[in-house]
């Protein structure tokens, strides 16, 4: 049944962390972020999105949740008629995964559309996809990890794939410097003559920088397969979000000619320090996360965000423009006693970005799956 009032908000919060007790690889965001995401008031999604919530009870105890949506700026951008699922949650019981599947579905059907994809927890630009390999490791922050029986759970009420996205992670033990000594050589000359150059984010304009990166982001993705722009309104909201936890050296931008071309971002894997906490900050867990932001840094980071100028794209230089600024990000990361780095995600098909990071030393480690069905 759709949620009411603010005590079935908080059991649709709650219901992951119950689920996943004791799976050492599920590690959950905090609980103030998944409320943030809900609120139609803080999250710029509502600006051009509508969504409804459900759980589904067994024996007065919530044992499932979903939501559905539909996002107006993927409309536009996609003259389509397809609408969304998401935040699923579920108990390994077919007919619960069949009745949150049908309320969505029926949801998004009574909007008008007549395809429903996901998950998408709520845009393609948040959390997405059913994880159907790599079950035996923790996912990076923002990637979302899910049981095996979900894949199942999908197949069973009609869904088929739709696209897989893979992350690949590369131990700094594997790495294979001499591409990186390759990037050196090859734009030397290049940034000897002032052509090319790198830099990090800028500290004192923060909210301008990543501006600046969403911007590229914006133009050079404009072209991939399920790509959405990000708004003016969520450039603000990204931006507040990352500030506390955003070292400026992890974000990378190439400029060609004096302008920024390129541009790399990579987080520090906060899911290292935040599993313990159950995904409160309250009443004490904010003093041990600020402890450990100070102390405790983590040992892994993810690539989270890339792009490149749509002008250079298909170009020699694009290839040399993300070279630079990966090359750029490895040293940051060797520096600060990285020891492991994720890329994710990257579309299945996307083979430039797939074969560049196989040929640093990084292997497949997870698969996450978008799945559909016609209405």
């Amino acid at each position: 049944m759709p949620l009411r009032g603010w005590r079935d908000r908080a059991r649709f919060i709650d219901l992951p962390y119950r689920l996943h007790r004791g799976n050492p690889n599920w590690i959950g965001p905090l609980r103030r972020d998944t409320r943030r995401l809900l609120d139609r008031r803080r999250n710029p999604f509502f600006d051009h999105g509508e969504a409804c919530f459900w759980l589904a009870w067994r024996a007065g105890a919530p044992v499932g949740r979903i939501s559905a949506q539909i996002n107006r700026l993927h409309l536009e951008t996609h003259r389509d008629e397809t609408g969304n699922f998401g935040m699923l949650e579920a108990i390994d019981d077919q007919a619960v995964f069949a009745a949150l599947l049908e309320a969505a579905a029926g949801w998004v059907r009574a909007q008008g559309m007549r395809r429903i994809v996901g998950p998408y927890s709520l845009s393609m630009n948040d959390d997405i996809g059913i994880l159907i390999s790599g079950f035996g490791t923790p996912t990076m922050i923002g990637m979302p990890y899910t049981p095996a029986y979900y894949a199942e759970g999908l197949r069973s009420a009609g869904y088929a794939k739709v696209k897989d996205l893979h992350s690949l992670r590369l131990p700094f033990a594997d790495l294979d410097t001499y591409q990186l000594d390759q990037v050196e050589r090859i734009t030397g000359q290049l940034r000897a003559h002032g052509r090319l150059a790198v830099r990090s984010l800028d500290p004192k304009r923060f909210q301008d920088e990543i501006r600046l990166a969403l911007d590229i982001y914006n133009e050079g993705w404009s072209e991939n397969w399920g790509f959405l722009p990000v708004t003016a309104a969520e450039v603000n909201h990204l931006a507040k979000q990352l500030a506390p936890v955003l070292p400026p050296r992890c974000v990378v931008f190439a400029l060609a000619d004096g302008e920024p071309a390129a541009f790399q971002v990579a987080l520090p894997d906060l899911n290292e320090i935040t599993a313990d906490l159950d995904g409160r900050l309250f009443p004490l867990n904010w003093i041990k996360l600020l402890w450990r932001l100070r102390f405790h840094k983590p040992r892994g980071a993810r690539v989270v965000l890339a792009g490149v100028r749509k002008r250079y794209r298909g170009s020699a230089l694009s290839a040399t423009l993300v070279a630079l600024t990966m090359s750029e990000l490895l040293k940051v990361g060797r520096e600060t006693d990285i020891e492991t780095v994720e890329f994710s995600w990257i579309l299945e098909d996307n083979a430039p970005s797939l074969e560049g990071c196989r040929a640093l030393g990084a292997r497949l480690d997870k698969v996450h799956r978008i799945y559909g069905k016609a209405l």
